[in-house]
């Protein structure tokens, strides 16, 4: 499966379909960040009213979207950047297995400033890389 299909993937996982099929890489990458950021609100959400399963749906779901953007880098072409995200997005899925055994809001709000900051990014990618070079090359 290429990146791209992977990306797709994990971002159906969130159940938000509507422009995914037209999205270049960086659209795709800022939804996924997006789905992300809803998730681990609606988990806090669900923690602060003690619902426990739909908690660790929302968490599973967060997971599923890390995973997803951890699979879709490229370590040949992403270099040091790649590996420190790899490492980034490991340290988060940890960090969500302790939120959903601890219901931990501390470490929930850890996890939603990192990948806030990094979504924040990606928002500026746009103005740095020509449309031509936004699309997924199959692995």
């Amino acid at each position: 499966m290429n990146m791209r299909e992977r990306a797709l993937a994990s971002y159906g996982d969130v159940k938000v379909t509507t422009g995914v099929a037209g999205a270049d890489n960086i659209q795709l990458i800022q939804m996924l960040f997006d789905g992300l950021i809803e998730s681990l609100a609606t988990a806090k959400g669900h923690i602060e009213r003690g619902s426990i399963n739909e908690k660790s749906k929302s968490l599973a779901r967060a997971g599923r979207i890390v995973v997803g953007l951890q699979g879709a880098l490229d370590f040949d072409k992403g270099g040091d950047i790649a590996r420190n995200l790899n490492d980034l997005y490991s340290y988060v899925t940890r960090r969500l297995f302790h939120v959903n055994a601890h219901n931990d809001l501390e470490a929930l709000q850890e996890v939603h400033n990192l990948m806030n900051e990094i979504r924040g990014a990606w928002q500026v990618v746009p103005s740095l890389v020509p449309p031509s070079a936004r699309t997924f090359a199959p692995n």
